[in-house]
């Protein structure tokens, strides 16, 4: 039985199970649960995955809803060592965990205004160490009342074919860089400074070059929807980068 084949056959078994009479391929929302649950299915049953959906916990009757808070920023190059001795004092790791990944952007274009984008990362300095395939919702950016950028997001580990079984579903790439930095840990708060590199071989991390002369910055946190109280938390967190960094709500739409 080929990979397209044995996709397609679960993708059917998926659809006819969850899915009312008259509701086609083209809703967005059932695309996502279709992506989802195969890409689960496929590699548990054929590739005896063993890590489980680190974004999704399981609950009696369903899923909790996970959200991603969020502020980013930037500093120049000669600002990072200042920066990492601020974060040795306030993080829980006092020596940062370094990583070097190259990571994929994919869409898919349909009948939607907009594509269905799905992320594909990989770390180059772990060979072995399982891909991540990642999804992030539309951010609520807009909402005055947060402190952070808020959006939905799902993350599960995948094996090394990844990237054929997204073009079989018929993914494409839209961009790639590679990312070199330094990771901390706060709690349930994520602190990555990292330098964003230009791929100049598709599909290859080797020779990637520097995009600028500085790197950026990003605070994070995920937690179950409706724990504003995790929005506080970076929001602090972050005034105590001040001034070497300002880490503010960005909505990447409007850089498009």
């Amino acid at each position: 039985m080929t990979l397209k084949l044995c996709i397609l056959m679960h993708i059917y078994c998926i659809y006819y199970v969850t899915c009312p009479p008259g509701l086609g391929f083209g809703h967005i929302r059932v695309f996502y649960i279709l992506v989802h649950l195969c890409l689960f299915l496929f590699y548990n049953q054929h590739f005896a995955m063993e890590a489980p959906p680190v974004t999704t916990m399981p609950v009696s009757g369903g899923t909790i809803n996970m959200m991603e808070y969020l502020l980013q920023g930037s500093i120049l190059d000669q600002g990072l060592e200042s920066l990492l001795h601020r974060l040795r004092g306030l993080c829980d790791n006092m020596e940062p965990e370094n990583f070097s990944d190259h990571e994929s952007v994919y869409l898919l274009k349909g009948q939607q205004a907009s594509p269905f984008v799905l992320r594909a990362r990989r770390p180059l300095d772990r060979p072995g160490a399982p891909w991540h395939l990642r999804y992030l919702g539309q951010p609520e950016a807009g909402d005055r009342s947060r402190h952070t950028l808020v959006r939905n997001c799902v993350d599960i580990a995948t094996s090394d074919v990844l990237p054929e079984f997204l073009q079989e579903m018929g993914f494409r790439v839209d961009h790639e860089f590679v990312a070199r930095g330094h990771l901390f840990r706060k709690g349930v708060i994520k602190v990555a400074v990292y330098k964003v590199c230009r791929v100049l071989v598709a599909g290859s991390a080797e020779g990637a070059e520097p995009l600028s002369l500085s790197y950026l910055v990003e605070l994070s946190a995920v937690a179950p929807a409706g724990q504003d109280n995790i929005a506080d938390e970076v929001r602090l967190f972050a005034e105590q980068l001040r001034p070497l960094v300002q880490l503010e709500k960005i909505d990447p739409k409007r850089l498009m």
